[in-house]
């Protein structure tokens, strides 16, 4: 990928050190390490664009490397789409993708050999009674009393424990540090523990799985990398990563924190992303109101903006809350400059002009993007029928609307000038057309007499028009911190009910008709619009509004901002 690390953080000053001083021989190799327990989302791809990026700004690899030794809870689903994710980010892994799986049967050798130099131990107490034991923050623990086993009774049961003789549960392997150290995570922690489950890469070989504590720096060791970069939660937990490998004499990476950036009006975990797709909230992990990757993918996010947003909210050891305008700001940028530009109306109001001949079509040229010269133009079908907007004509308008409204003129974009004359209404009251004459002296919509107009509108030939299906994406939650809850109340709560509105006959210009599913484009006045990549197809579009056109959030209360 393209070196789009940022320039200056904490983490670039640690590796040119390292440069300067020869450690490591010069070498950077970073990784990212996932477990396959669910899809990834906006937190991992700030790990997978840093961990990438900084390998590609100093000419280094990096791998990606499953850390599946859980599988309660892993699934092939969750390793294929984030193969998928990594690659769509841009994360250039080559040929070194790697699953911890892999290196079992080493870690288990490695396991044994602490064991055997008394550095390890099975215990007998449950989960409870470990707990228990460790003591608290500023109060030591207790000795398990299965501490003092002998090496070779230890040996004996760990290898039993690997063989399947005890049920899920019954005994850990635990390494024997210091049950009074001011660090919890030194208190004889865990390495092993028995989980009889079908594992979807090893089946049944193993019944015995390693805690992430003791296989991470493992798993580091073995693949060379040489700066593993983690999320703040494991600074804590760093001592034990250096402790395992050490006690090893095996090859010590250097492990590296920063502090994990939450996005406003979204949650991440990944337990209360699996409740919204299981409990039907969403339509699934690749819901366009998600905030996994494969969500953003959908609703028509680029990996290049994901990449520019990660580059503006830097990496730092402070936690913190992106807004989610910040991410919004990162896209339309991109999507101004790059989207071509069609006309749409997503809930169609119809306007006669009574003055124009019957019969006739006209083509009107429109630019494709104003941003872009060199983009051209394309021509617009213009007839007597046409479709605006419904909210772009009011009977009785308050002061300064300047749209469509008896006796006011308003321009018809690259079109006409065109004045309201009248309003057809239905028996409810409703009104069903709006008949306007034309100026046939303001082809291309500018006046010959310079008289000003104030307002412009977009439009649709009537007879031209492609019907479509539209949805209208929201934040999920109107809280810019959805997990900040009281007790007694839950996260769900703040599930912001009009996160998606569905549009079943919106009306597109022609030039629509036969989009690919994965199109981009700005429907003109009304938001940046992605055709759908599973339902669209070439004469049914299905269109996904990505974003905006402006940014709906700058001036609201960031605190606590109310639903756009």
């Amino acid at each position: 990928m393209e070196n789009t690390a940022p320039k200056t953080n904490f983490i670039r000053e640690i590796i040119d050190k390292d440069m300067e001083t020869g450690k490591f021989d010069g070498r950077v190799h970073t990784r990212f390490p996932p477990e396959p327990n669910g899809y990834l989302h906006i937190g991992h791809a700030t790990s997978i664009i840093l961990n990438s990026g900084i390998a590609a700004a100093y000419k280094g690899k990096f791998n990606l490397r499953f850390d599946d030794t859980n599988p309660a809870k892993e699934e092939q689903e969750y390793v294929d789409s984030i193969i998928e994710d990594v690659k769509w980010l841009g994360g250039d892994f080559e040929d070194r993708l790697f699953f911890a799986s892999d290196y079992f049967q080493q870690m288990y050798d490695w396991a044994m050999q602490l064991v055997k130099a008394g550095k390890a131990f099975v215990c007998d107490l449950n989960a409870d009674q470990i707990r228990e034991h460790r003591g608290a923050p500023g109060t030591p623990g207790k000795d398990s009393p299965f501490r003092n086993r002998s090496i070779e009774e230890n040996a004996d049961l760990f290898e039993r424990m690997k063989k399947g003789e005890f049920p899920d549960g019954s005994r850990t392997l635990r390494a024997k540090i210091d049950m009074a150290h001011p660090n919890i995570n030194m208190r004889d922690p865990v390495m092993y523990r028995i989980l009889h489950a079908e594992h979807h890469r090893q089946g049944n070989k193993w019944c015995i799985y390693p805690m992430y504590d003791w296989a991470h720096g493992l798993e580091d060791s073995i693949e060379g990398i040489t700066h593993s970069i983690c999320t703040l939660e494991f600074e804590d937990h760093r001592p034990l990563y250096d402790w395992y490998l050490d006690q090893l004499g095996i090859y010590h990476p250097q492990q590296i924190e920063f502090a994990r950036r939450t996005l406003g009006n979204t949650i991440t975990s990944k337990r209360k992303l699996l409740e919204l797709v299981k409990e039907g909230h969403v339509e699934g992990w690749d819901d366009p109101r998600m905030p996994t990757v494969s969500g953003y993918r959908r609703r028509g996010y680029t990996a290049s903006a994901l990449r520019a947003f990660c580059d503006e909210i830097g990496i730092t050891k402070v936690p913190g809350i992106s807004d989610i305008w910040v991410l919004e700001n990162a896209l339309r940028g991109e999507l101004n400059k790059t989207a071509p530009r069609a006309m749409a109306v997503l809930k169609p109001l119809k306007v006669v002009l009574t003055n124009y001949p019957e019969g006739q079509t006209e083509e009107m040229c429109a630019a494709n993007n104003p941003e872009d010269e060199a983009a051209g133009t394309r021509k617009v079908p213009f007839t007597r029928e046409l479709y605006i907007e419904q909210g772009d004509f009011m009977e009785v308008p308050p002061k300064k609307f300047f749209r469509m409204t008896p006796g006011q003129e308003v321009r018809l974009r690259a079109a006409y000038i065109v004045k309201c004359e009248s309003v057809v209404k239905d028996a409810a009251g409703n009104i069903s057309e709006v008949h306007c004459t034309y100026d046939p002296a303001t082809r291309g919509g500018d006046a010959p007499d310079g008289r000003k107009i104030k307002g412009t509108i977009h439009w649709v030939s009537a007879k031209h028009a492609v019907p479509a299906k539209v949805r209208l994406y929201d934040a999920l939650f109107t809280k810019r911190n959805p997990e900040d809850v009281e007790e007694g109340h839950d996260y769900k709560e703040s599930i912001n009910p009009a996160s998606l509105e569905v549009i079943e006959r919106a009306m597109l210009e022609p030039s629509l008709a036969q989009a690919a599913p994965g199109t981009r484009c700005q429907f003109e006045r009304l938001g940046y619009f992605f055709a759908d990549p599973k339902d669209s197809r070439p004469g049914a579009p299905v269109f996904n509004r990505t974003v905006t056109l402006k940014d709906t959030w700058a001036k609201l209360d960031q605190k606590a901002p109310p639903v756009k």
